[in-house]
């Protein structure tokens, strides 16, 4: 996966609804007005055959009210959709003019919208970015008869850093310190206190219903950060599932239960039902709340009724991501119990097809709400359960659950 620039707001549900390219009617933008210091970030998530990406309008100091977002395509990349946005592409020229609810934006503020697509064999990443036709992150206006009479000012950096996957060994820090970012968090832990082989102590290896070759173990070579992750030696068949479940006392958490952990590892998603984070829901007969993926994509599943978000129709499939291999992953969820709802982001960005907004919306969360979903999650469970043949080996690291946001 490519990213350029990440650590996005996250996407509404509602606005995934996928818009065919060849028979979108643009809306009208309004002003075609636009700072020079504009910025248009886009973060694509590939897969061999498609893709997906959002992309971020940052206007600078000038306000819009209606903007239309042009990129060009160096390679093969054809553009069969999006959401946020009404979406087109003539040759390798992609056009993106705003939603009816989405034109404003405020100086200093900004807006996303996403786009799917096939690409064959090259997939540079795209150039030429403009806003309302005036060229975005830092490139140079056309020359014009008139010089301008002071220099076109410069594309501000970014605020924050891009992600970064750092090396597998990390350098240690003192045991028992936890991870940064954890804020006011219920539960937050890099393993840095783990002494032995097995996981102990915060931690309980299980396997429910049987046991077989699945390994739980802490790993002191690969780490997100400090020197200790916990490695789930994943393999394939139904009893060889293997968990590490918290012990920490999570009813402080309420309703509404935020999670964050970085994850790590090596055979990508299997076409195979997997499951890779449980949580036992009190109010669904005990039966887990599950994180994994089917169809090469991430996806939730509900134990009791094997209900899917989002839905494996190939379009609910292609609003989903693809969990990256070979590097740390940062994997963020949010459950209300309340309203029923669920959220989920990746590296930062929020994934369409793991939003159930509380609204049924055919191919993501139509499955979902079959019935009423009013969750009461008790536990964290993070291990692998394979429903196949399907294997891996994965590494968890600097996990927290929480009743805010905790961010990556």
């Amino acid at each position: 996966m490519r990213i350029f620039r990440a650590r996005l707001t996250p996407l509404v549900a509602a606005a995934a609804t996928l818009v065919a390219a060849a028979v979108v009617t643009p809306l009208a933008a309004g002003p075609a007005t636009a700072a020079q210091g504009c910025r248009i970030d886009y973060q694509p998530n590939e897969w061999p055959g498609g893709f997906t990406a959002t992309v971020r309008v940052a206007p600078g100091d000038t306000p819009l009210n209606g903007w239309t977002v042009t990129w060009t395509y160096p390679g093969d990349q054809q553009i069969t959709g999006g959401w946020s946005a009404v979406v087109s592409q003539s040759g390798r020229t992609v056009t993106a003019r705003n939603a009816d609810w989405n034109g404003s934006v405020p100086a200093g503020g900004t807006t996303e919208f996403g786009v799917q697509g096939t690409v064959g064999s090259a997939a540079p990443p795209p150039t030429g970015f403009a806003l309302n036709g005036v060229p975005c992150n830092g490139a140079t206006p056309a020359p014009t008869t008139a010089r301008p009479t002071t220099a076109p000012p410069t594309t501000a950096p970014p605020t924050t850093a891009p992600p970064s996957s750092p090396p597998p060994t990390t350098s240690p820090t003192p045991t028992g310190t936890p991870p940064a970012g954890c804020g006011g968090a219920v539960l937050c832990d890099g393993f840095e206190n783990q002494t032995g082989s097995t996981p102990t102590g915060d931690w309980t290896v299980v396997q429910p219903d049987c046991a077989g070759a699945g390994v739980a173990a802490v790993d002191t070579t690969t780490a997100h950060s400090g020197s200790r992750s916990i490695r789930i030696n994943g393999a394939g068949g139904y009893c060889n599932h293997v968990f590490v479940r918290a012990n920490r006392d999570l009813s402080a958490l309420g309703q509404v239960r935020y999670g964050r952990l970085w994850v790590r590892h090596t055979t990508a998603l299997p076409v195979d039902h997997v499951t890779l984070l449980a949580m036992n829901d009190a109010a669904d007969g005990n039966r887990d709340l599950r994180m994994g993926g089917q169809n090469r994509a991430l996806q939730w599943n509900r134990a009791s009724d094997d209900a899917t978000l989002p839905e494996q129709s190939p379009a609910g499939v292609a609003l989903s991501v693809p969990l990256p291999t070979g590097r740390w992953s940062c994997v963020e969820f949010m459950v209300d119990g309340a309203a029923g709802q669920l959220r989920t982001w990746l590296d930062g960005v929020a994934v369409a097809g793991l939003t159930a907004d509380g609204v049924p919306t055919h191919d993501i969360d139509g499955q979902w709400y079959n019935r009423t979903w009013r969750p009461r999650l008790t536990d964290l469970k993070l291990g692998w359960e394979s429903y196949g043949s399907a294997a891996d080996t994965l590494w968890f690291d600097d996990v927290a659950l929480g009743a805010t946001r905790i961010g990556c």
